[in-house]
């Protein structure tokens, strides 16, 4: 069965920083993608930031240069490092893995952690 769990989420006062994790559990590494995405009340899901087993990134536009995904040094876990954190990044994060590595099919999430910036 392969478990994956958040941790980090907190509240914050806007430009201040917080530091999510992912740990992955009954899923051996191997060409898989990993993805961070975020749901506001009343938003649809949106994709954050992804890293694929090549360690190739990508991030959505609003959070370039504030935000970094990264892998741990035991490949099954990864990280969200966010930086200057805006009242509009309030969400519940949730990090997914896609098994099959293109980062598009994204099968096994999170139960997700709650990020709160306040203005």
């Amino acid at each position: 069965q392969v478990n994956l769990a958040e941790s980090g989420g907190g509240s914050v006062d806007a430009g201040g920083s917080l530091r999510l994790s992912c740990v992955t559990s009954g899923y051996t590494y191997g060409t898989t993608c990993m993805g961070w995405f975020r749901q506001a009340p009343g938003k649809e899901r949106e994709t954050v930031a992804s890293i694929d087993f090549e360690d190739d990134t990508t991030y959505a536009d609003d959070v370039k240069g504030r935000f970094t995904i990264s892998r741990g040094s035991a490949k099954n876990s990864i990280h969200l490092q966010m930086n200057n954190l805006k009242p509009e990044d309030t969400a519940t994060y949730y990090c997914a893995l896609d098994p099959v590595g293109t980062c598009h099919a994204y099968n096994f999430w999170g139960q997700g952690t709650q990020v709160t910036v306040s203005s």
